[in-house]
């Protein structure tokens, strides 16, 4: 029979484990109790955003001054805002590509709007997802998945077809980091099936969502780009996903916000992949960006009348802590929802003022929002 010290040394032992399953079991009911909460239509919500007309400005030897598609914006230390475009291309709609063009993808505007640098001509044939990280770095993946697109070869000079990449660039375009192989699908440690967005954590973790193919997936790599993990897989329970469409790292707690899209939900994670809680109040979301100080954007870019009645395209603005909603900025082009086969912002991003940058796929606009009150 152990003797009573014995006893005492292992309810000791035993202690440590238990108070921590009871924290983390109440931080998950805290976390299940936010989901479950009733949270304000969004057409009640106020809207405090003035659109800044007129912004940026684009050269007129750049497409005559006209976008195409848009599809991510970030803004790098020093406070400029990077925007990844398809090569102000519109077709196919809601797919532009590339492919054919030789206009760079990746532009940097200072925050007055005037064009400061270009580059990436020729690398991209899907442009999709895209961050800076804290270094000023450029992340960007192609998510192509097709060997030709409107007719035209997406081979590059190599001969090889473009797609399933990340690429790490310096703020000048030279590539530092190449991630998956160029052309080639799978569901490995060192391949994506169309990646569409990218996050980089504070230490340099680097995190992808494998979400525009069949992999439904985040995928976690070291700063120098070595395999760490990878979490989910199709459906809709907790941590599966279903197209997850952008990722972002932010906010006090620096969580990991996936935008699984064809859920309509976003998904909260810690850094190792546990799966925190899901929030629905967004609509459909295609986007997902946390502040520093726990704001979150979080823009629906394609509900409508028949795809996901009952919510509207548009950002909505609240705070991670507890998934509370705050504002709600419609689509300018709302009236043409049922029209549109894609509206709505694809990237967004807010500088520390709370200026909303807004990159679209459908309407063709880098929308840049000032709160006013």
């Amino acid at each position: 029979m152990p003797s009573r010290g014995a006893v005492m040394k292992f309810a000791g032992q035993m202690r440590f484990p238990l108070v921590a399953a009871l924290v983390a079991a109440a931080t998950f009911g805290a976390e299940a109790r936010a989901q479950e909460k009733q949270y304000p239509k969004q057409s009640d919500l106020p809207n405090p955003y003035r659109l800044f007309e007129n912004w940026p400005t684009l050269p007129a030897n750049m497409n005559g001054g006209h976008w195409g598609e848009l599809i991510r914006a970030d803004i790098d230390p020093k406070g400029n805002i990077w925007v990844f475009h398809r090569c102000f291309n519109t077709e196919p709609a809601g797919a532009a590509t590339c492919v054919g063009r030789t206009d760079p993808p990746i532009l940097e505007f200072d925050p007055s709007g005037k064009l400061l640098s270009s580059f990436g001509s020729g690398m991209f044939a899907f442009p999709h997802g895209f961050t800076v990280d804290r270094q000023g770095n450029i992340w960007a993946s192609d998510a192509n998945a097709s060997e030709t697109v409107l007719g035209l070869s997406a081979k590059d000079a190599n001969g090889v077809v473009r797609g399933h990449q990340v690429f790490k660039m310096s703020p000048t375009g030279k590539v530092l980091m190449t991630l998956g192989k160029e052309g080639v699908k799978g569901d490995g440690p060192d391949t994506f099936d169309q990646p569409s967005g990218i996050a980089i954590a504070p230490n340099g973790d680097i995190f992808v969502t494998d979400g525009h193919g069949k992999n439904d997936r985040v995928v976690k790599f070291s700063k120098d780009g070595k395999f760490i993990k990878t979490w989910g897989h199709h459906g809709a329970g907790p941590g599966e996903f279903d197209q997850p469409h952008d990722i972002s790292i932010g906010g006090s707690r620096e969580y990991v916000y996936v935008a699984d899209r064809s859920n309509s939900r976003v998904q909260v994670f810690d850094q190792d992949g546990n799966f925190i809680v899901a929030w629905k109040q967004f609509g459909r979301p295609s986007a997902v960006y946390i502040a520093k100080d726990d704001t979150f954007y979080v823009s629906d870019s394609q509900s409508n009348s028949t795809v996901n009645p009952g919510y509207l395209r548009g950002i909505t603005v609240g705070t991670a802590k507890d998934g509370s909603l705050a504002a709600f900025i419609p689509d300018p082009d709302l009236a043409q929802a049922d029209v549109n086969r894609i509206s709505g912002a694809s990237g967004i991003v807010a500088d520390d003022k709370g200026t909303i940058y807004a990159a679209d796929v459908g309407p063709h606009k880098l929308r840049k929002y000032v709160k006013v009150k």
